[in-house]
């Protein structure tokens, strides 16, 4: 045991022991939550750091405190290796997590009643995309395009346009928190252009993905802003990125500090640098493509075990599945379910959902955090199987008790990242 988590047990003894709860949570279950996954041991060091002591006001060389040698050195090391990752002419590493890194976006070029055109919520859109128990949503109008789930989840781009024209948007919006495929940014970037609208993505879901080369890059369709969360499956710390083009770079930082947030982080923001290093190795490409492999032979998996996923599969590291279809479960119910069989997942809404987001229709599933742990294909299968077998069984606690079992001693041959 270090000496600062020995000072820790013997000063705090109820938060060390939450601490090393946790611990043996993570590392006898498994974490399905797409947005969720284990962060690299070095990531956690940088985090824990003498950063945390440090007030940074500002930007690289403009700061408003003096002492600002080392923070200068591990801010810049954070931006030039986003711009060099997501091949874009500018980033701000300061968000200090996915919902301000949002608003910050927005505030940089809207006034309040200003049109957005983004994602149903529903449909797989985020929270920051327009819910109206959002303050975004109550400042800006958010009109929302749906996908189509008979269809693969197929998006209307000659309705989209119909709809932009009609409405005007300063801002074409896609991303998503819950949607199994990839985008179409070109289709997107026609839309923008022809209303003059600012074209932005919300990639925190598949920003990993997109660093490792397996999906796409929306600067390659030339769009003007790209957000990211740093955790997810980059597999960072909890933090934000804001990317754009170069004429975009002045109103973003100014939206970021002083608009909306004061002192960044700077323990996270080097922690980010860190993460933003490893997404730059060969070892993290070949991570990204088995991310995918592994949410296809699970997606499959479940499907061939007579489960109803929405869009019929997946095109990237996730996949939603309507429970009350397959097994007459709403998705606390099947949530707490896989929960007590160490299989962590979140209940989630479908489209058109009519369950109410506590109790909604379905479960969100993803592969990051599984292939952090080193699992492959076969126990991916293996996963799938447990899934569909403790829904069919959700009464039978001796079964469930089985499966944990099984579950665990799976678990506990794939360490988790930094845990002792």
């Amino acid at each position: 045991m270090s000496a600062n988590r020995e000072l820790l047990r013997q000063n705090d003894p109820r938060v060390f022991d939450a601490i090393v709860g946790e611990e043996q949570r993570q590392k006898h279950g498994i974490e399905l939550i797409p947005s969720e996954n284990y962060t690299y041991a070095e990531v956690l060091a940088a985090n824990g750091s003498i950063f945390t002591n440090k007030y940074a006001e500002g930007y690289p060389r403009r700061r408003y405190y003096g002492g600002q040698k080392f923070t200068d050195i591990v801010e810049r090391l954070a931006i030039q290796r986003a711009k060099k990752v997501f091949r874009c002419e500018h980033a701000n590493v300061q968000a200090l997590s996915g919902s301000p890194m949002n608003q910050a976006a927005y505030l940089a070029f809207l006034e309040p009643g200003d049109t957005i055109l983004a994602m149903d919520l529903s449909h797989g859109g985020h929270l920051t995309h327009g819910a109206p128990v959002s303050h975004m949503g109550r400042i800006f109008n958010f009109v929302r395009y749906k996908t189509y789930p008979e269809e693969g989840g197929r998006i209307d781009f000659e309705e989209l346009m119909v709809v932009a024209k009609a409405t005007k948007p300063k801002i074409v919006l896609c991303g998503y928190t819950s949607y199994p495929r990839d985008y179409d940014y070109a289709d997107f970037k026609k839309v923008a252009d022809a209303v003059g609208a600012i074209t932005m993505a919300d990639v925190s879901h598949i920003g990993g993905l997109i660093a490792g080369g397996v999906m796409r890059n929306p600067f390659d369709y030339g769009f003007d802003i790209v957000t990211t969360t740093t955790h997810k499956s980059l597999r960072g710390p909890r933090a934000g990125l804001i990317m754009c083009r170069k004429e975009f770079a002045t109103a973003i930082d100014k939206s970021v500090f002083p608009g909306l947030q004061g002192g960044p982080h700077m323990n996270t923001i080097a922690a980010v640098a860190v993460t933003l290093g490893k997404a730059r190795k060969r070892e993290f490409k070949k991570y990204a493509n088995q991310v995918l492999k592994n949410a296809t032979i699970l997606a499959e998996t479940l499907m061939e075990n007579g489960a109803k996923l929405i869009t019929n599969g997946t095109e990237n590291h996730m996949m939603v599945l309507d429970t009350v279809k397959t097994f007459g479960l709403d998705g606390k119910v099947a949530e707490t379910t896989l929960d007590e069989i160490s299989i962590t997942t979140n209940k989630q809404i479908i489209p058109d959902d009519p369950n109410p987001p506590l109790r909604p229709s379905g479960i969100r599933l993803g592969s990051p955090a599984a292939t952090t742990r080193g699992m492959t294909e076969d126990q991916m299968r293996q996963l799938g199987k447990w899934i569909v077998d403790a829904l069919q069984n959700h009464q039978d606690d001796d079964y469930l008790h089985g499966l944990k079992q099984e579950v665990e001693e799976l678990c506990l041959q794939y360490p988790v990242p930094g845990v002792e």
